[in-house]
């Protein structure tokens, strides 16, 4: 095939669509898998509020949610989609999976980055009379942060790929492009063009997170 501008501009357009879809998703998946993990740390048997029924409900949602691959989820969630953006294609809609993906994904990042604090800083902010927010808050955050900057690197890379798949449906995109024209259409230059972009990003992200953790880890 022969390069041209049109094909440029679509190739573009779909790495900022990616990146749209990615960084929103995560961001979005962070407000409501941050408070998720954190409550199912400190409801654990183990944990400051030790609750098994909070625990086990919210831990039986988690595994479902987890267990069910992101290409059927995608379809699953197609009515849900339409309800809230009027369309199940799109970058757009795509996010709304994304982020229904990512939430007990992250919410189990989360838990374990909190399960790795020292208890015994735990006992010594009790101690000191901390309230429970406040250990959260100034203790257990702020100790897990680096294994929580960890975290959201993987996570990050993870929603990159599952946007890569919503491809298969129109999700928009380079998976998208991918599979129009390096698939359907056999346009091989195509298709390595864009799985090189998508193996660049993750690793921009992959550096990119590492070097903050870095900076963040105080035994350093």
């Amino acid at each position: 095939m022969v390069w041209t501008n049109e094909v440029t501009a679509m190739i573009i357009e779909g790495l900022w669509a990616t990146l749209y879809m990615t960084l929103v998703s995560t961001l979005a998946g962070y407000v409501f898998g941050l408070p998720l993990g954190v409550i199912l740390a400190i409801t654990d048997s183990n944990g400051l509020r030790p609750n098994a029924v909070v625990y086990k409900v919210l831990d039986v949602i988690s595994n479902i949610l987890r267990s069910i691959p992101f290409l059927i989820l995608l379809i699953l969630l197609i009515p849900f989609t339409t309800l809230l953006v009027g369309k199940s294609y799109g970058s757009t809609a795509t996010i709304i999976p994304l982020v229904i993906a990512a939430i007990p994904f992250i919410g189990r990042m989360v838990e374990s980055s909190i399960k790795e604090v020292d208890p015994g800083v735990i006992e010594a902010a009790k101690s000191m009379g901390a309230t429970t927010f406040q250990i959260i808050w100034r203790v257990l955050l702020v100790e897990a942060r680096t294994s929580l900057i960890t975290g959201s690197t993987i996570t990050t890379g993870t929603i990159l790929g599952y946007s890569a798949m919503a491809g298969c449906i129109g999700g928009g995109g380079l998976g998208d492009i991918a599979i129009r024209y390096g698939y359907y259409r056999y346009q091989v230059q195509i298709m390595i063009v864009t799985v090189v972009l998508l193996v660049v990003l993750v690793q921009l992200f992959q550096t990119l997170g590492m070097f903050i953790a870095n900076r963040l880890d105080k035994r350093k």
